[in-house]
């Protein structure tokens, strides 16, 4: 990993080989905003029929939304092909990305780099201004530096999950569909507050696994506001660390399946 220049060229391929077809490129990047676009607008749309949902008002949400669109759009679009593991590794093509003298992470992030999908970054990230802007925040040093970190943060975490969902091809190749509830399915979870849903559902997702930590917490802390479900303030600011950790988790993951990895044996 010292020397990323075998990387850097890896990449500019794969970009020279993404907009080689300038028409078809330009269709897919346009369209892949598409994904973004409906995460906002169905906030939008709910809000017509309410004022308030989960005891938080448009302006507010609309903030949750933004730090949890632009996190996942960054992480989709730098991390998200590693769920293409599992047509590798039924396909016995992981076995020449093992072999080559780099490491295997980077290699498979870069064998298809989603380009098409860099317009979704820029918006979700446009979303998130707006939603500053639009929201009465009374700016502290750590304010601004909590909303720097955590759309950071929240591509780290969903980064991870991604990793994580894709290892699971190292034992079981048809896991899929398990994998996009946690990542995609993760991504609509943190889209709104918390506290709309109940209990069991509630505590297992944003607390035991962490997603409540994502955009929750800390448009809370930058609002100002209580936690309505009673965490304390400074709750708002662990985003970091949950990230952290859950890169910790998703690495140790990841070298388990590297270790045990058997090849399809053709």
């Amino acid at each position: 990993m010292g020397d990323w220049r075998p990387y850097s060229a890896l990449a500019a391929a794969q970009f020279r080989s993404a907009v080689a077809y300038r028409v078809s490129f330009m269709v897919e990047l346009f369209g892949n905003v598409g994904a973004t676009v409906f995460d906002v607008l169905t906030v939008l749309v709910l809000f017509r029929a309410t004022p308030a949902v989960g005891g938080f008002s448009l302006r507010e949400a609309v903030l949750i939304v933004g730090l949890s669109s632009a996190g996942f759009a960054l992480a989709d679009f730098l991390v998200g092909n590693v769920d293409r593991l599992k047509n590798y590794v039924r396909a016995g093509t992981l076995d020449a990305v093992l072999v080559r003298p780099l490491a295997a992470l980077p290699q498979l992030l870069l064998m298809d780099i989603p380009v098409r999908k860099a317009l979704r970054v820029v918006f979700g990230f446009v979303v998130l201004g707006l939603a500053v802007a639009a929201n009465d925040i009374d700016w502290t040093a750590a304010r601004v530096l909590l909303v720097v970190l955590t759309p950071l943060a929240a591509t780290v975490f969903f980064g991870s999950i991604f990793v994580l969902s894709a290892s699971l091809a190292f034992w079981w190749v048809d896991s899929g569909e398990i994998g996009a509830a946690f990542t995609y399915g993760g991504r609509d979870f943190t889209s709104y507050p918390i506290s709309v849903y109940g209990g069991w559902f509630r505590n297992l997702f944003a607390y035991a696994l962490g997603f409540g930590f994502v955009a929750y917490q800390p448009a809370l802390a930058l609002l100002g506001r209580p936690d309505p479900l009673g965490l304390p303030a400074w709750a708002g600011f662990l985003s970091p660390l949950v990230a952290a950790v859950a890169a910790a988790i998703a690495a140790g993951v990841w070298r388990a399946g590297i270790r045990q990895y058997r090849s399809t044996g053709s």
